[in-house]
């Protein structure tokens, strides 16, 4: 007799029912054959004596086991294990094995080293350096939430709470085409605009309509991780051009297309990834000259436009375009804060249709709602204001973070105070390796993070992005603190 009594356990602070949790606990009994097929299970009264539950309990136990084919009801006979049942062919456990289906897999399947490294947990008490994110803590939460909570109490809101247009919602892309050809000199309507789940997105839908195995396409002898590996991943050649003061250097892409056939050129115009120089006027038009000429795209990935310190935004590329050339990527998300998925591709109609076809396949739409909160978010100013406020925060983040690490540790590092965006470009003296100082930072609680995707070409320039935007002034003097102890064990 198997003791049910011993063996079955209930939960009664578990939101599921009792029958539920007795039937799958005898499902389990079943799988694992301890209780094997045709075995005759108790009545259901003496059951529930057992178990100490309502009879009614068991009854609806044996109905739910029933409907799910793992026993038979025999008239004047009882219930029994499905006589039919096959046995589960599975890798037999001793009683102090734990098999972890989550982590091992019964199958084979491919993985990608081009994909990047699993990150690591945080820890609680370490501090973690970013390449330049928004301080969560500043972004205006509350209205947001009350602008949501407004629109999902709106009398026709069901229409957008079924399957809608792969394009994203016509509101948003409405209000974004006025936002954005005001803002940023972009002469589009909403049949140029895709909307995305973030910049991420956008590059690599990019990526899948514009290359194919062996195209070319053209970076930065630095540049954006993620973008390169979003490329490698297409099986593309990466042609990568030097990066000056003066952004990527135009001049060697012409030798480039002279030399063969570039299908696309990729750039952060506006604060290049991750040295955060601007590409210089003479450059822009000469990329746009030769992108007419030699008939290749260019992703203009322009992740964070809004922060400026020194002078007002440069307009992008995008808004010189009259060739078409120019694919324009952004987003909400570096702006407000990185949990809200609301970006844009903006691009020719025809392009922009392809895309939203083939966005269909990873992700059949957005969250409506919340692309709805964001139209209004923009429309009513609110977003201007945020970035208004957040602006002059940063700034002085930058200011103070900029000023310590040249009084703190200035023999050590070397670089340059950023006109815009949330990080700065830092080289470390060629005496020292970022490997040294990340193994011993740990031991500060520190974490420096993967500072080799900043060399992906190994040109060996010593140099990692550190965001400055995310910490507040008493945790940018506590990073510098755990910064130099870092340092200066190093360097003894």
């Amino acid at each position: 007799m198997f003791p049910y009594k011993t063996s079955i356990k209930f939960d009664r602070k578990c939101n599921q029912p009792l029958y539920l949790q007795l039937s799958n606990q005898i499902i389990q009994f079943i799988k694992h054959q301890k209780l094997i097929p045709n075995t005759k299970l108790p009545g259901s009264r003496t059951l529930a004596e057992q178990l100490q539950v309502h009879r009614k309990t068991i009854v609806a136990c044996y109905e739910e086991l029933l409907l799910q084919g793992w026993v038979e009801s025999i008239p004047k006979k009882g219930t029994f294990v499905h006589r039919n049942l096959p046995e589960l062919d599975q890798q037999k456990l001793h009683d102090t094995t734990v098999f972890d289906f989550k982590k091992t897999a019964g199958f084979s399947f491919y993985k990608n080293p081009i994909l990047p490294k699993k990150p690591k947990e945080k820890l609680e008490k370490f501090m973690y350096l970013d390449d330049g994110v928004s301080d969560g803590r500043l972004t205006p939460i509350d209205d947001i939430a009350r602008t949501y909570r407004r629109i999902s109490a709106k009398k026709h809101i069901y229409k957008h709470l079924s399957y809608v247009t792969t394009f994203g919602n016509n509101t948003l892309r409405e209000v974004l085409a006025n936002y954005l050809s005001g803002t940023r000199g972009l002469r589009i309507t909403k049949d140029n605009i895709l909307i995305t789940r973030g910049s991420q997105m956008g590059i690599w839908l990019s990526s899948q309509l514009l290359l194919k195995k062996e195209d070319v396409i053209v970076v930065g002898s630095t540049n954006y991780g993620s973008a390169d590996s979003t490329f490698l991943n297409q099986q593309t050649q990466l042609k990568r051009v030097s990066v000056d003061e003066n952004g990527i250097v135009t001049d060697e892409i012409e030798k480039l297309c002279k030399q063969e056939q570039i299908k696309a050129v990729y750039v952060t115009s506006h604060h290049h990834h991750p040295t955060t120089v601007t590409l210089s006027a003479k450059r822009r038009i000469h990329l746009l000259n030769l992108s007419r000429q030699y008939n290749f795209a260019i992703i203009e990935d322009d992740y964070d436009y809004d922060f400026n310190y020194n002078h007002a935004p440069i307009l992008p590329l995008a808004s010189h375009d009259t060739n078409g050339n120019v694919i324009y990527i952004g987003s909400v998300c570096k702006t407000v804060a990185p949990v809200f998925r609301i970006g844009y591709l903006i691009a020719p109609k025809e392009f922009v249709d392809e895309a939203a076809k083939l966005r269909g396949f990873v992700d059949r739409q957005g969250d409506a709602l919340l692309e709805l909160t964001f139209a209004d978010f923009i429309k009513s100013g609110d977003l201007d204001r945020h970035i208004r406020k957040v602006m002059k925060i940063y700034k002085q983040r930058r200011d103070l973070f900029c000023r310590l690490l040249q009084e703190e540790l200035g023999d050590f590092f070397e670089f340059e105070i950023p006109k815009g965006g949330m990080a700065v470009w830092v080289k470390l003296n060629s005496t020292y390796s970022w490997k040294a100082i990340s193994e011993v930072a740990i031991t500060h609680k520190l974490e420096i993070g993967t500072w080799e995707r900043y060399d992906i070409a190994n040109v060996g320039h010593n140099c990692i992005r550190i965001g400055f935007a995310s910490y507040n002034e008493e945790e940018i003097h506590e990073l510098i603190y755990r910064l130099k102890k870092t340092i200066f064990e190093v360097v003894n």
